[in-house]
């Protein structure tokens, strides 16, 4: 199924490449399956596309989303609590001494890790830096469907929206899109939205 996204701000192009992160107005992207099928003017793809695809507006700005280099610690050195811990927890993932002070056992690491998963795509995360060498934790990542490096490179590759490139973005509300995540989408499928 054809679905033509369209960013109230435009459409950032490239990310984490310096000099080439400008925003296109009135931009759109199209996605087919899992996917980019087209980027440009919106009107241009509406016209070609808009009587076979689904529209989806949203008030924000559509880049390739957030790439996470911390990603091995957030989710292998940190626990993530339950809501239900909350009372007792709080609701921030926990690290050093209060991380020793749990009982962490592999049931516990893998819904931590979980959880953190969904933490990061709601901050538009649709790439990690691993290595993830605790089970636990790379089985929550692979089975997430998020994109992750093994051995990450020093510095952020440029990820870019291409036509035939895979449609993994992120929407940020606001004109620069420096407000919170509105949606954030993996292979085509939003794997999350925003409350906003």
């Amino acid at each position: 199924m054809l679905t033509l996204h369209r960013p109230l701000a435009g459409v950032r192009l490239v990310a984490d490449h310096p000099g080439e992160e400008r925003t296109d107005a009135g931009h759109a992207v199209v996605v087919d399956g899992r996917r980019l099928a087209a980027v440009g003017p919106y009107e241009e793809l509406y016209a070609a596309y808009g009587d076979r695809a689904r529209v989806r507006e949203w008030d924000g700005l559509l880049t390739p989303g957030r790439y996470e280099p911390d990603a091995a610690a957030l989710l292998g050195a940190a626990y993530w609590p339950d809501p239900r811990e909350a009372e007792s927890l709080g609701t921030e993932p926990l690290t050093g001494a209060d991380l020793e002070a749990l009982d962490m056992t592999a049931a516990r690491w893998g819904a931590g890790a979980r959880r953190g998963v969904q933490r990061l795509l709601a901050r538009g995360t649709t790439v990690l830096a691993g290595p993830f060498p605790r089970p636990e934790v790379r089985n929550a990542v692979e089975r997430s469907g998020i994109r992750w490096y093994e051995h990450p490179p020093a510095e952020a590759r440029p990820r870019a929206l291409v036509p035939s490139g895979v449609a993994d973005f992120a929407v940020f509300a606001g004109q620069r899109g420096d407000g919170p995540c509105l949606v954030t989408a993996l292979d085509g499928r939003l794997v999350y939205r925003g409350r906003v």
